[in-house]
């Protein structure tokens, strides 16, 4: 029901991004590329007619490439500056006003749902019933005379007590109010009420009264949307791939990356935008994804109570596409309303031109709060974004991690990734040792950037046999994944990767290897 309300709310096109600011940055971009695209032409307008088209183009890729060093520096700045850790929701760790806001709306949330007016049906319902009190206490009066004259008092007894246990299963619905698992009575004494109301507190700036509204639009939301079981539901293959939970970051956030790129297949796109009743199914499915990642985390002080969300743009339709443009800023409004403080990061990467240009013009309209939440990478910068904040082990390998899908060589408990630093014009070498005959060892090893050469080979430690050539040496490029690798051993010795830097600039490298031991 009230999905189509927001529908019906937010289909009429804006051409003010700023109602999108303290939302999405992507979002806010496809609605404003058009700007962009005016003031770039302006700008290639006002260069004389005899110049070269070839200087035109260059100084264009100039100030393109100004701008998104700029904007990558500022992002960096703000990285560095700002703490990643989500804020402390142990009450000793608040400030006099954020303890104050929270006993206020605990009491104020105590008081509507022991007085049943939580929900604004309810408040309506209480005053139509106050209107219409005197002809009830009148017929409940007639009632009561006609049944103690006809059949005594057992009659009046036996409605009495119908009506005093609907009152109570009233009562025990109104109490039994959860949110993500956690109920949100606070005299349940629950640890993980204060951790819920917190962030709507915190969404709302600690303005009580505002919370409160939020909370109870949330919960009503829910309730009419039968999201408690969305988790259920079925959106067939399609939607699955562009979205997925993979592994955690470095403060232990589960990671949701969002694949914006699958929606360039226009099959896929009209399956999921096509018409309002797909935009609709397209919402859904986006809070399904929203609700399995809740389900990971841990509602109590101290615990991990975010997401960090990886939005990649490669490949990505413009924002020329209406219908993705109408389902972004409904899906943005979505979550902003009735997920506040979910998300701890989000990181867009392989971001288009149009971003960084558009994001910096309406880059004063955000909040504070906001902007420390919004990470940017362009696709050369995609695995340095990441690193610093996934441990390497837990990136995709597509986006130039280790983790790998179905992974059945390595798992968490195969030990820690090693890093070194491999300075400019020098080389380094990495030693696998083997002295057991017959066992297989399996090697991941990734360079930053690469532009180096690497080689790999097995040493016996027999001085009487023969190196052996695993992988001859090559150039390997600055768009080079990671490298992975297995060798049986049938001699003792060790493997050696060699990792040559030719540039005059140092490198980063991270490996780790296994041995797996012969079973026969």
């Amino acid at each position: 029901m009230l999905f189509h309300a927001k529908q019906n709310s937010r289909e009429q096109e804006s051409s003010n991004g700023s109602s999108l600011c303290h939302g999405s940055n992507y979002c806010v971009a496809m609605t404003a590329e058009v700007t962009a695209q005016e003031e770039t032409q302006q700008r290639a307008s006002e260069v004389p007619a005899e110049e070269p088209r070839k200087n035109v183009a260059a100084a264009k890729e100039e100030e393109e490439e100004k701008v998104l060093e700029v904007e990558e520096s500022k992002a960096e700045t703000m990285g560095k500056s700002s703490s990643y850790r989500e804020e402390s929701n142990f009450l000793s760790d608040l400030k006099e006003f954020e303890r104050k806001a929270l006993n206020e709306l605990k009491a104020k949330l105590e008081e509507a749902l022991l007085g049943h007016n939580l929900f604004d049906e309810k408040t309506e319902e209480s005053k139509k019933m106050n209107e219409v009190t005197e002809e009830d206490n009148k017929k409940e009066e007639e009632v009561k005379k006609q049944g103690a004259d006809e059949e005594g008092e057992e009659p009046v007894k036996e409605q009495e007590e119908k009506k005093s246990e609907e009152e109570e299963k009233s009562v025990e619905v109104e109490k039994d109010v959860s949110l993500w698992g956690v109920p949100i009575l606070p005299s349940k004494g629950d640890e993980g009420t204060d951790v819920v109301l917190l962030k709507f507190l915190r969404a709302r700036e600690f303005k009580v009264s505002d919370a409160f509204e939020m909370l109870k639009k949330t919960l009503k939301w829910r309730k009419e949307s039968s999201i408690d079981s969305v988790v259920d539901e079925d959106f067939g293959p399609g939607l699955g791939s562009a979205a997925c939970m993979s592994g955690v970051d470095r403060e232990g956030h589960p990671v949701c990356y969002n694949i914006y790129g699958v929606f360039d297949n226009e099959e896929l796109y009209q399956k999921s935008f096509g018409s309002e009743e797909k935009r609709i199914e397209f919402l859904r499915w986006r809070c399904q994804m929203m609700e399995k990642g809740i389900q990971k985390l841990n509602f109590k002080p101290g615990g991990v109570t975010s997401l960090l969300q990886v939005n990649d743009l490669k490949n990505s339709p413009g924002p020329s596409k209406k219908e993705l443009r109408i389902a972004v800023k409904q899906v943005v409004s979505l979550l902003q309303d009735n997920y506040p403080e979910l998300v701890a990061k989000h990181i867009f990467i392989n971001v288009p031109f149009w971003y960084y240009a558009v994001s910096a013009l309406l880059s004063p309209f955000l909040t504070q709060r906001t902007k420390r939440k919004f990470v940017v990478a362009r696709p050369a910068k995609v695995t340095e974004t990441l690193i610093k904040y996934i441990p390497i082990e837990e990136i995709p390998v597509q986006y130039g991690g280790f983790k790998r899908e179905d992974d059945t060589e390595f798992c968490s408990e195969d030990g820690a990734v090693s890093e070194l630093t491999l300075k400019a014009a020098s080389t380094a070498t990495i030693e696998i040792p083997t002295l057991e005959v017959g066992n297989t060892l399996c090697w991941d090893v990734t360079v930053l950037g690469w532009e180096v050469s690497y080689k790999e080979e097995f040493v016996p430690s027999d001085e009487g046999s023969y190196t052996i050539i695993v992988q001859k040496g090559k150039k390997m490029g600055s768009q080079e994944g990671p490298v992975r690798n297995t060798f049986r051993n049938n001699e003792a010795g060790k493997v050696v990767l060699t990792i040559d830097n030719t540039s005059n600039k140092k490198k980063r490298v991270w490996y780790r290897y296994k041995t797996i031991k012969n079973t026969f």
